[in-house]
């Protein structure tokens, strides 16, 4: 196929090879196949801030450093060059949450490369060699879902022990290769330590997981993994081999309403993302 201008440089830097066909067109980014020498990988190319669908993005970028001051500075005031190095920064974290995800132990896909807005990583593949398909494209019994959402919860620990939440995890952003699932999509993967928001998001990527998987194995919708999770995190109690219940104390305190407000705004935006970007593949 044609080359896409975004991918042009990297082909001028040898980085790339050919493009062999467009894998998939998300609210972020689209991804494609391409070879390098001898071995298929995939590019991911990032939409720009105006073509992006994703809200709440500054949720997402509270507590992330930058090093450089001018471009600390230039990021608050909003400047053209600020708003440049907040693509940058978008993009970087994804690279970053990669490697640090991928020392830890957590099923990602190997990062090699982000140049000019385009992340070249590992083609993630089923048994036949082919692009492994999304959990959302995948039939599963019921023995099949529990042993999936075991999987992931474990993947979920290994994140947060390593002090990373992906915060936007679904059953569209996980794929499914030989071995099992393999989470992708982590430009919003925000410090577990440094974002007040790190619970409600933690809370929310476990409820997505439970809601999903509930479908197929019913005794997990009403699990409580996600808040018994942050509990043992927050007492410094959780460990990678922590084995969790699903089960948490009552909550004595009066309800925040506040906050169940904007988890259901939160939720209720994500969902027309999700249907946008169904519409858009």
């Amino acid at each position: 196929m044609k080359t896409p201008k975004r991918i042009q440089p990297l082909v001028e830097e040898g980085l790339v090879d050919d493009v062999l066909r467009q894998l998939m067109s998300g609210k972020e980014a689209t991804v494609y196949v391409v070879r390098c020498g001898e071995e298929i990988r995939c590019a991911k190319v990032y939409k720009e801030a105006n073509q992006r669908s994703f809200h709440q993005a500054a949720s997402y970028q509270e507590g992330r450093k930058v090093k450089n001051s001018r471009q600390a500075r230039a990021m608050e005031k909003g400047t053209r060059y600020g708003r440049k190095m907040q693509e940058e920064a978008w993009q970087n974290a994804e690279v970053d949450a990669l490697y640090r995800l991928a020392a830890a132990g957590v099923r990602v896909p190997k990062p090699y490369i982000c140049f000019e807005g385009v992340l070249l990583m590992d083609l993630v593949t089923d048994a036949a060699g082919n692009a492994a398909p999304r959990l959302n494209d995948v039939e599963l019994s019921e023995s099949q879902a529990l042993d999936y959402h075991a999987q992931l919860l474990h993947q979920v620990v290994l994140m947060l022990c390593a002090g990373v939440i992906h915060g936007d995890l679904s059953e569209f952003n996980i794929l499914v290769d030989a071995d099992g699932p393999v989470i992708i999509d982590l430009p919003q993967a925000i410090d577990a330590a440094s974002n007040t928001e790190a619970a409600v998001l933690l809370e929310r990527d476990v409820a997505n997981l439970a809601s999903y998987f509930g479908r197929f194995a019913p005794q997990l919708n009403h699990t409580q993994y996600g808040k018994e999770m942050w509990a043992l995190y927050t007492a410094g109690l959780l460990r990678t081999d922590t084995a969790l219940t699903g089960r948490v104390a009552a909550e004595k305190r009066p309800a925040n309403v506040g906050a169940v407000l904007h988890e259901i705004q939160l939720a209720r935006r994500e969902e027309e993302d999700r249907q946008r970007s169904q519409q858009e593949m």
